[in-house]
């Protein structure tokens, strides 16, 4: 069985429909990254999987139960990481974490999750004292009391620090790598990247992405390097016969194939056409699509 199956699932608030009849899966040992714009209907659609709003039309199954009707039995099985608040500004972290473990008692030890979310330090301190990181580190620690089948996790990283986001990149694919469903829903591409297998892409309540992401990587590959800003990138693209763009500082060919020969002979054409025009060829990389172009690609740029 899938961990969360979404059939048909439509959500309105009143006239405006903010999902449309979108379908997907998330499975058992994987990361299911949810990207979209903001308005997009991914916190709609995440929160009718949490159970906290019923589906205007369509179903949604967690470990086979519905989670609008069956959240008492549900919830045991399934951490909630909200992305902000949640805990009372004079909760301890310590015994906010060991009374979560208890609730869920699940054979979770406190002190071990909250090594593992490196808040030894902060064990005595109050909600109201941490940092944003801090916070962030915490409401995993609550996620993970209930040992979950399912795991939705809402912007884990958002504004931690580089080691404690490598702290819970660490977190999440031990989840992962232990049989675990994840559900991340975050708008920061390179962490999608780097943790997910999945990539369920929202646009406009639609659903206009829904593969693994090498599969989406692999189908279309391009052609990176840096030179001089005098480039003239029109006479360029008539010389290799696809479109260059400067994007950031660097010049982009995208390319509709896979076909490691076509490429060697594309970085062929461009750096010949280069040094024929004295121009210097730095930084060059040829490669599959990085899921930030995919996005821009699908939703118009907006993120």
């Amino acid at each position: 069985m899938s961990a969360v199956v979404v059939e048909n699932l439509t959500i309105r608030y009143g006239d405006f429909v903010a999902v449309d009849d979108i379908s997907f899966q998330a499975e058992f040992g994987e990361v299911t990254a949810i990207l979209g714009p903001n308005g997009a209907g991914k916190t709609s659609t995440i929160e009718t999987c949490e159970g906290y709003r019923a589906p205007t039309i369509g179903a949604v199954q967690v470990l086979e139960k519905n989670p609008f009707t069956e959240r008492t039995s549900l919830h045991s099985e399934v951490g909630v990481m909200l992305q902000e608040g949640g805990v009372y500004p004079s909760a301890r972290v310590h015994e906010t974490i060991a009374q979560y473990c208890a609730l869920y008692n699940r054979g979770v030890d406190p002190a071990t999750l909250l090594a593992a979310v490196d808040l030894e330090s902060k064990a005595s301190s109050t909600w109201r004292r941490l940092s944003g990181g801090e916070k962030q580190r915490m409401l995993l620690a609550l996620a993970l009391a209930a040992r979950p089948r399912v795991a939705f996790l809402d912007e884990p990283t958002s504004g931690v620090d580089i080691n404690g986001r490598d702290a819970i990149r660490h977190i999440i694919n031990d989840l992962a790598a232990n049989g675990t469903a994840v559900i991340l829903a975050t708008h920061e591409l390179d962490e999608a990247e780097r943790l997910a297998q999945r990539v369920v892409l929202f646009y406009h309540g639609k659903i206009v992405a829904n593969a693994p992401l090498s599969t989406l990587r692999s189908a279309r590959h391009e052609l990176r390097f840096s030179s001089s800003p005098t480039l003239n990138v029109q006479e360029l693209s008539a010389h290799i016969g696809l479109v260059v763009t400067l994007e950031q500082d660097q010049y982009v060919v995208r390319i509709d194939s896979a076909d490691t020969s076509f490429s060697s002979e594309l970085v062929q054409r461009v750096t010949t056409w280069l040094n024929v025009n004295n121009l210097p060829l730095n930084n060059l990389s040829v490669g599959a699509q990085r899921l930030e172009d995919i996005f821009r690609n699908l939703t118009g740029g907006t993120q």
